[in-house]
């Protein structure tokens, strides 16, 4: 794999400033051929996304999110107890922070990137939030697939394929969390763990109710 090359797809143009080729260069670093395919659909998707819908939004942040937002599944970026998607949020934000973004650039994309999979808050934020997760809902689970034209989805799947995606992304979803399967609790990818790990027991909100130290 090398930097991407590409500088325009399906009338979308992908960020080459530092910061953009920076960020695609740690991904191709310590993320895989897998991810990185998928993370620069989820950029492109979000922006069809936003074009169509006539959003404004930071073309540049929302690639750094796009580009970051999995690589809490990556052993380089992955910590022993906390949500791969704050791992990847953490990572984000030190590497902005170093080129002297302001904190509400790094705040912003740090949501991005830690409510990309949090259903029902993350589509009500700002643009670049709703967007990413509109575009990682497209490219996993074919969320809006009906608004996406045909000539762009070939443009962009040719360039980034999917190799097998339904296939792969679930195991590759578990291998980021399986050694902290605690952090699943109360998302969406309890349910990965309950899909990979046969008689998984889900930790339960109610019983945490019904257990909890208070008397009564």
């Amino acid at each position: 794999m090398s930097v991407n090359t590409i500088k325009s797809l399906a009338g979308i143009i992908i960020p080459d400033s530092a910061i953009a080729t920076q960020a695609t260069e740690l991904l191709l670093e310590h993320g895989t051929e897998f991810i990185y395919n998928h993370s620069l659909r989820v950029f492109l998707f979000s922006s069809l996304n936003g074009k169509r819908n006539s959003l404004e939004y930071d073309a540049e942040l929302l690639y750094v999110a796009s580009v970051f937002h999995d690589l809490g599944l990556t052993k380089h970026y992955s910590s022993p107890d906390l949500r791969f998607e704050v791992d990847g949020a953490n990572a984000a934000r030190d590497f902005l922070k170093s080129h002297g973004l302001p904190k509400e650039s790094l705040q912003l994309v740090w949501d991005t990137i830690a409510l990309h999979t949090t259903i029902g808050v993350a589509e009500h934020k700002e643009n670049e939030v709703a967007l990413m997760y509109s575009g990682v809902g497209l490219d996993v689970m074919g969320e809006g697939y009906e608004n996406l034209s045909a000539k762009d989805r070939e443009e962009i799947i040719q360039a980034f394929p999917r190799n097998d995606f339904k296939k792969n992304i679930i195991p590759t979803f578990f291998g980021g969390f399986e050694h902290k399967t605690e952090t699943t609790f109360g998302n969406i990818k309890a349910d990965v763990c309950a899909f990979m790990i046969p008689n998984f027991h889900r930790k339960n909100f109610c019983d945490c109710i019904l257990h909890s130290p208070w008397s009564e």
